[in-house]
């Protein structure tokens, strides 16, 4: 009996191959752009007219065909060559690009496997396996996209912020956000996910830029620790105190002193050397609250950041059904790289303030935190006093 075995292993993976092969065919670069978008939204149940249209396009994948076309490109030979026997209902094999858009649907729309199965002709478990192999893939080749910048980059960055909000050699900031969950009072050591406004949640900590990027994220840690909490627990938190981040160059005082590179935190964050929170005392002087103002203004990009990016990615709003919190984190670090990629191939203004929402979670209130080092506290005066001597 084991020939046998042998040759049905090796008949399976022929198939396995020819299967792939078709999948890849039909996704071939000779297809005509338009084909493979007629035939998508022809599948969407009716939703959505077979006429190619960019607005209809960034409304059902919250990005453009341009974006798109690169994400199929980095995530092609993972989600190709493994797994190829992926078909719609009536049999037909679904392309590379059939893939990502199964994937982005069901990241960005919020509704269940069986919901967005239904409404692109695919059976749930179908979209359950699409999904994590685009995960896999985009952790594979799309990483770089989210990192910390270079000294050139760096520079462009502060030079922003002194720019559109008078804080000089500021270099982003930090703020977390709730993924919120719904688990079962029996299931074992649920309490450490519930926050302080008892919704079961993972956290989401992020370093935003003036342009709504992510710089650097944590996520994974439970809902019932504080926002200095996995400030401390961070590689970030390591990073800075070691001087191996926010190291480069110096506002020079009139005075003859430095102020090194910062970023800015709300008041549920530690005053640091390198992490500057508002003041929260009452009948501040005139330079502490001209302090507080720009400091205000400025750190509205971070939870205006967090609004658009649960906002675009629905999966990630709301109450999640007990999902696997081992690959929770995983999703929410693909999620941001896709917020990247979006910013990065963005050929207009990204935010505009003025209509942008900034509640990302809603009904929280905020923590606070009173640790302040001393040399934080000399830095931050140091600031308020050079802002309004200028």
């Amino acid at each position: 009996m084991a020939p046998m075995r042998g040759a049905k292993r090796r008949r399976r993976a022929a198939a396995e191959r020819k299967a792939a092969a078709m999948a890849a065919a039909a996704a071939g670069a000779d297809a005509a752009p338009g084909d493979w978008w007629d035939g998508f939204c022809m599948r969407m149940a009716g939703t959505l007219s077979s006429v190619e249209d960019a607005h209809r396009f960034e409304s059902v994948f919250k990005m453009s065909r341009r974006t798109f076309n690169y994400v199929c490109s980095l995530v092609k030979d993972e989600m190709m060559v493994r797994s190829s026997s992926y078909t719609f209902l009536d049999g037909t094999m679904l392309s590379l690009e059939d893939r990502v858009a199964v994937a982005l649907r069901r990241l960005n729309s919020g509704g269940s496997l069986v919901t967005v199965g239904s409404s692109v002709g695919v059976n749930h478990s179908t979209v359950s396996l699409i999904t994590w192999r685009f995960i896999e893939a985009m952790e594979e080749r799309g990483s770089h996209h989210l990192r910390w910048p270079d000294s050139s980059e760096m520079e462009k960055i502060k030079s922003k912020f002194e720019k559109i909000h008078g804080l000089p050699n500021c270099c982003g900031v930090v703020d977390t956000t709730h993924i919120t969950m719904c688990l079962s009072s029996a299931e074992p050591n649920c309490k450490i996910w519930l926050d302080h406004m008892k919704n079961y949640s993972m956290v989401l900590q992020a370093v935003v830029d003036p342009d709504m990027r992510f710089m650097d994220i944590v996520t994974g840690w439970p809902g019932s620790m504080k926002e200095s909490s996995i400030l401390h627990s961070s590689g970030l938190f390591k990073l800075c105190e070691k001087g191996d981040r926010l190291n480069g160059s110096k506002l020079k005082l009139p005075d003859g002193s430095e102020i090194g590179e910062y970023m800015i935190g709300d008041a549920g964050y530690p005053l640091l050397p390198w992490l500057l929170t508002p003041y929260q005392e009452n009948d501040l002087t005139e330079s502490k609250a001209e302090f507080n103002r720009r400091h205000s203004a400025a750190r509205t990009v971070a939870p205006r950041t967090l609004a658009k990016f649960k906002d675009t990615w629905k999966y990630l709003q709301g109450e999640m059904w007990r999902p696997d919190k081992h690959r929770l984190p995983r999703i929410i670090h693909v999620c941001c790289l896709l917020h990247n990629i979006i910013i990065d191939f963005q050929e207009s203004a990204v935010d505009d303030p003025r209509t942008s929402s900034s509640d990302h979670d809603v009904n929280y209130r905020q923590q606070l935190c009173h640790l302040a080092d001393e040399n934080g506290a000399m830095v931050r005066d140091k600031l308020s006093q050079h802002l309004t001597s200028r």
